[in-house]
Formats: structure tokens, sequence, C-alpha cells
């Protein structure tokens, strides 16, 4: 199983950057999925999860309004739009995968780092 997300790099405050993670090696549909972020010095948090169904989201306080997931299940990807970013949205990003019957995640890609200048 592989889970690989691209898309982090530089932007200023109030810009807006779109993380891609491309999955491998498991039957994507049957899977919940989730982005997560971890800032320097700090304990790794939940961003934002959608269900299998991609009708069901969810959202940390922190982005609500500003972020958004979607997936891809012809492609086998999820997204996470990330709008009106702020300095403290700077992170290393990842992605990770439950199956329906998982309470924790039981896949993990290898991050990207998004980085907000004010």
């Amino acid at each position: 199983v592989q889970l690989q997300a691209s898309g982090g790099g530089l932007v200023q405050a109030g810009g807006s950057l779109r993380l891609s993670c491309a999955v491998s090696g498991l039957s994507f549909s049957s899977y919940h999925l989730g982005w997560f972020r971890q800032a320097p010095g700090k304990e790794r948090e939940f961003v934002a999860s959608i269900r299998r169904s991609g009708v069901y989201t969810a959202y940390a306080d922190a982005v609500k309004g500003r972020f958004t997931i979607s997936r891809d299940n012809a492609k086998y990807t999820v997204y996470l739009q990330m709008n009106s970013l702020k300095p403290e949205d700077t992170a290393v990003y990842y992605c990770a995968a439950k199956n329906a019957y998982s309470s924790t995640y039981n896949y993990w890609g290898q991050g990207t780092l998004v980085t907000v200048s004010s």
C-alpha cells in the first residue's frame, strides 16, 4: 500500500494550495480518507476526513470554511483544497486511509510540507 502526497510548497498568507494524495495497493472506494498535519514542535493533528462515499466530510475547527476535502474514486486520489492560508497552517501534511472497520488509520503517506509566509 502506498499513499503519495504532493502539492505542498511556499505560499503567502491569504493564498491557496491544493494537496493531492495518490493511493495504490488497496480497494480505494472501501476506505475512509483523511488529512492530518504536524507543525514544528507540535503533535500531529486532524485536519479533515471524507467517508468512502464521498458524501460525508469532517473538518477541524481551525480549518472549517477554508479547507475542502474531496476524493476521486476513479483516480484513487484524495485532495485537500486550502484557501485563505494563514502562517499557523504551516506544517507537514499527511494523508491517511482507514477501512470501514477500523477506529484508527491503517495507512499513512510520507507527508508534504506547506509553508505559509506572513
